[in-house]
This record gives structure tokens, sequence and C-alpha cells, in this order.
């Protein structure tokens, strides 16, 4: 196991009713902005209750923040912080809306050009105002870490940052938010999730037992109740299963003192700026052929997945390998979530319009062992029409 520090201050409030908690979470003085999407949170009565539970707190709303946050449209929740001297951001919605939110609390603290923070991964932030959550959909654990994704519409960038100043001081967790979600949402938070464990687990073996059975538990627990969720009327057990998952799969336990890779992420990220496919949707084209193309630096932990989290134990190593990957590509098609660029009307001529933004933002030494090249984005890409 390599050497790690683990932090994670974020108070968690998890089960039914709990939004009406907000009163003893939300310091009383507080000149408060509620950032939400779209009309769901009014429709479904959440908004409502966040109001209820704020009392007779200074509030201000800030809505239309997008699947995928854009900076153009944070920039103008920035400026409503500083014409209202708010003091306390209140994100209500799913990972999006806390993304969003963090990039506002760092932005509105900062010094110059606030597209800085994303050109500098977040090494530039130094304060950030405080921030909690109301969340409405299982899937990329913000509600429990510090990292960010920000798109920047003008010139179609998907950049990332990370900063433990944006940490949000308390996340309320009631499943019986996520019952009136599409199903595409709900599968979209089930691949989002499991792929956040494979990024963290499926590497090269480092001797962390607990943190491998730990991932290994996880993944098993999605593969139990994804089809269920998404498929099946919503349910209170299988809700809260799903929301606990996603929490736990990023919150930096499984990932503490262990190699990560992040490449399926990264290289995702041009299928959603250039084409507009949802994140996860990226991921359920991409994890596939990531392992595929990667097979021979991740051989030891395939083998150990094929076993472990499907139980794969005749055949070769390689049939193996091949049998482990063909389930993760079933699963998620399990839910309805396509796996293939093709089917999404994206063919060979598209790969070097994909490739070419890697090179020019500097993601040319990708994934665990730095090896994950412009030539292996290609054959990734390649793999997965």
């Amino acid at each position: 196991m390599l050497n790690f520090e683990f932090q994670n201050p974020t108070r968690i409030v998890f089960g039914q009713d709990t939004i009406s908690r907000l009163d003893t979470l939300v310091p009383n003085e507080a000149r408060v902005l509620v950032l939400y999407g779209g009309q769901s949170a009014e429709k479904n009565g959440t908004l409502a209750e966040v109001r209820t539970a704020l009392g007779q707190r200074q509030r201000y709303e800030f809505g239309g923040i997008e699947p995928n946050p854009s900076y153009e449209t944070l920039m103008k929740a920035v400026e409503l912080v500083h014409a209202e001297k708010i003091d306390f951001l209140l994100a209500v919605g799913g990972g999006s809306v806390i993304d969003g939110t963090k990039f506002v609390a760092a932005a509105a603290k900062f010094e110059g050009d606030p597209w800085r923070i994303l050109e500098t991964f977040g090494g530039a932030v130094t304060q950030a105002l405080p921030l909690g959550a109301v969340l409405t959909l299982a899937a990329t654990g913000s509600e429990m870490n510090f990292n960010a994704v920000v798109t920047r519409k003008s010139t179609k960038t998907k950049a990332f940052f990370a900063t433990p100043l944006v940490f949000p001081q308390f996340s309320i967790l009631d499943p019986t938010k996520t019952y009136t979600l599409p199903a595409r949402q709900l599968a979209n938070g089930v691949v989002d999730s499991f792929t956040h464990i494979a990024e963290q687990y499926l590497t090269y073996p480092v001797n962390a037992l607990v943190q491998d059975r730990f991932a290994e538990g996880l993944l098993q627990t999605l593969i139990e109740i994804g089809p269920k969720v998404v498929n099946e009327p919503a349910d209170y057990d299988s809700r809260a299963n799903l929301s606990w998952t996603a929490t736990m799969a990023l919150n930096g336990l499984i990932g503490a003192g262990v190699p990560q890779d992040w490449a399926t992420h990264l290289v995702g990220h041009e299928l959603t700026s250039q084409f507009g496919l949802d994140h996860a949707q990226t991921l359920a084209i991409l994890l596939p052929s990531m392992l595929h193309v990667r097979r021979d630096s991740k051989h030891a932990k395939l083998l150990q997945y094929a076993e472990r989290v499907w139980g794969l134990t005749t055949g070769s190593e390689d049939e193996r390998i091949d049998q482990a990957i063909q389930k993760t590509r079933t699963f998620f098609e399990s839910m309805g979530v396509k796996t293939r660029l093709s089917e999404y009307s994206i063919t060979a001529d598209a790969i070097d319009k994909l490739v070419q933004p890697l090179q020019a933002h500097g993601m040319t030494q990708l994934g665990e062992l730095q090896d994950v090249t412009p030539d292996v984005c290609r054959q990734v890409y390649a793999a997965s029409l």
C-alpha cells in the first residue's frame, strides 16, 4: 500500500425527511444563495422543503445550472454573489449542480481571471465561500469530495479542478428525492459510480487489501441493484443503497493509498464537449475499450476483477479477462446505456478531432502509469466504434 493521508470533513445527513435539518446546519445569520438546475427540484417539492427549512434567513436563488455546468452560467451566479453579499451557498441537485456550486464558491473569492481556477486544476485557489448540498441524484459523489468539472462553452473546453477548500460542509442525502428521476438519469448514476470505482481499482496491485475488498463490494452492490433501480418501480432500499454506494465511490476512501487511473474520464470529456453525450454515456462507451486496449498493464487486476467481482474462475487468463470486460459492457447495456460510438452516429472520421484537443490540453501521458498517449487514445476510440 502506498503512503497516504485521508481527510474528509463533509458531514453526511442520510435518510428520509432530512431536509428539515437545514435549520440546524446553515448558520442563522447566513445570506444564502440556493443554486439548482432545471425545474425538477421545483416540481417535485424539494425546493419548497428547502425554503421552509431555511426559515427567515435571507435567501436568494439561482437556477439553470446545466447537466455539464458551464463557466458562462456559473459566472452569472458569481455576479449575484457579489451583488447580494452572499456568504453561504447551498446546492440543490445532482453532481453537476454541486460541481457548479464549488466553482462559484471558489470564483467568488478569487482575485484575477476565474478561469485560472481551471487552468491550475485548483492550485491557484486560496479561499472559498462555505457551501452545503441537498442531493437529488446519486452519481458523481460530489456531495462528499472536493472535485468539480466545468465546461467553457465558448471554447468547448471541459476542465477539472480540485481543492480541499470546496469540500461541502454538509450534504443531505434523502433517497426518496430520486424517486421521480427518469430511467436515463438513474442508469447514468449507476454507470458513473461503477466507473469511479473502476478508475481507482483496476490499475495494478499494491497489497491494499482493505481498499480492494471495499471496491469489490461496491461494484457487486451496483451489479446487484443497478437493473432494479433502473427498470423497477422506486424502492427505498435500492435507492438508499445506490445513494450510499455512489457517495462511497468517490469520497477518497477506496482511493487512499492506491494508484488511480482516470484516463477513461479524461478521454471521455471530449465526447461530451464535441458531441454532447452524457458524461456517463461516455464512460459506458470507453471503459470496456480502455480495459481491452490496456489489458497488459492491468493484467493482474483484471484477473482479480474477473474472479472476485464476476465469479469467473475457469478458462485461460485471457479468456477470463475477455469475459469480465464483456460482462461489464453487458451490465451497462442491461440498464439501457449504449456502449458503442456508432450507436450515437459517431464514426471513425471523428477520432482525430477527438484526440487533437487532448494533445492541445497537454493530456498526453494519462493513466496510473502515464502511458496513455494520444496513440493509445486513438486505439481506445477505434475499439469503441
